[in-house]
């Protein structure tokens, strides 16, 4: 708390040369205040969720919005600390690095610093501005660095800069509401990329062998392949997202039950069930982290690293992406194209998108149903082929 309020006097010297001392000081302790909020908000997920790793992770999250909301005008620590009791750490960051590009337009469009900026600006800009904001999106500079958005990068920012304006005009800090006039950028729809049946049994097959890779990389798999083919069925059995795996601890299994407590977005528990080559991938990894590997058995986290530490988000990308890359080398197959396969494999099996929507935990049923849809419309073709308004005629007719 000292280091950010220490943080908060040194970047703002310069500000009250330039500005009314008292406000500057205002403004800075509301900045002040909001990460104390946003602080002890924190300590109460933590205290709510016993899993480690994910209470790790709000925690690292509001210390990343504490840096940031320095970059930020002054009335987004409001902003941030009236959205903290109905919103995740981890959607709060991505707030707060959209504003900030946003923020960064609008000080080189109205050629006022951030930190000068007062909520009045936000009623200065007008709808072609924020439709301009998505132009600029196309190529853009940041700290010396060049970036540039995809259209549903920018759709994410543009909802983004919609929850801020609509926050303030609720409270009638703004007179209009310009951003909700702004129309979401068109996405194209992309192609569902999974694995087919034979492909996903290739890459179970390939992760059990003894042969796989070569060099440095063969020496690590011989270590690692137990776990790694209890990662990728875990994948493919159950269509749980990456942050979701990674969180996993040995005691959110109930193996006789062939059950699990998995957390979802937004920190939901949810249990979810696996069938038995999933149960006997996982018991396997189990036994040879106690018995071979020798990793003490306090360690609560289901994955672990080399290092004995729980397995990071990208150490699983790059697992996923080698073994794939190896049985499919033209598709470009990530933990999410698993998560994909599995719903397209059990879609095609139940034929229920909401037993599949339930499963997958989408919010929406709308949502799974956009991304099956095509799966339906291949059914509906092989039904419609298998249906004959006449017998083929015998050649000799």
């Amino acid at each position: 708390m000292l280091k950010y309020a220490y943080h908060c006097v040194k970047l703002e010297f310069y500000a009250m040369i330039k500005l009314d001392v008292g406000r500057v000081f205002f403004r800075n302790f509301r900045k002040f205040w909001t990460y104390y909020a946003l602080s002890e908000n924190s300590k109460g997920e933590k205290m709510a969720n016993k899993n480690d790793y994910f209470s790790e992770r709000n925690e690292k999250s509001n210390d990343k919005i504490e840096g940031l909301l320095l970059d930020l005008p002054f009335f987004c620590s409001d902003f941030f600390y009236g959205i903290a009791n109905n919103t995740s750490a981890l959607t709060r960051l991505n707030y707060a690095y959209d504003l900030r590009i946003f923020f960064n337009y609008v000080s080189e469009v109205k050629k006022i610093p951030v930190e000068k900026m007062e909520i009045s600006i936000l009623d200065d800009l007008s709808a072609y501005d924020i439709e301009r904001f998505l132009n600029y999106l196309s190529n853009y500079k940041m700290k010396g660095e060049k970036h540039s958005c995809t259209e549903r990068g920018k759709a994410r920012k543009l909802a983004t800069v919609r929850a801020m304006y609509r926050f303030f005009f609720a409270r009638d800090a703004i007179k209009s509401n310009v951003a909700a006039k702004i129309a979401t950028p068109k996405l194209h729809e992309k192609e569902i990329i999974r694995l087919e049946d034979n492909e996903a049994e290739k890459l179970l097959d390939y992760a059990e062998s003894d042969d796989a890779f070569y060099g440095r990389k063969q020496t690590y798999h011989s270590k690692l392949k137990i776990r790694d083919f209890a990662i990728l069925s875990l994948f493919l059995g159950t269509g749980i997202r990456i942050s979701e795996l990674v969180g996993l601890n040995v005691d959110d299994f109930d193996f006789d039950n062939n059950a699990f407590v998995v957390t979802r977005k937004g920190g939901n528990r949810t249990i979810l069930y696996f069938n038995d080559e999933v149960k006997e991938a996982l018991l396997n990894w189990l036994g040879q982290r106690y018995d071979e590997l020798k990793l003490p058995r306090d360690e609560n986290a289901l994955f672990i690293s080399l290092k004995n530490k729980r397995i990071s988000v990208r150490a699983v990308q790059v697992l996923v992406k080698g073994y794939a890359k190896e049985v499919t080398p033209l598709k470009k197959i990530s933990p999410h194209k698993l998560r994909s396969t599995f719903g397209t494999d059990l879609y095609r099996k139940t034929g229920d998108i909401y037993a599949v929507a339930d499963f997958l935990g989408h919010k929406d049923v709308n949502t799974t149903r956009k991304h099956y849809a095509a799966i339906n419309q291949d059914s509906r073709k092989q039904t419609a082929e298998k249906v004959k308004l006449r017998e083929d005629k015998d050649e000799n007719d």
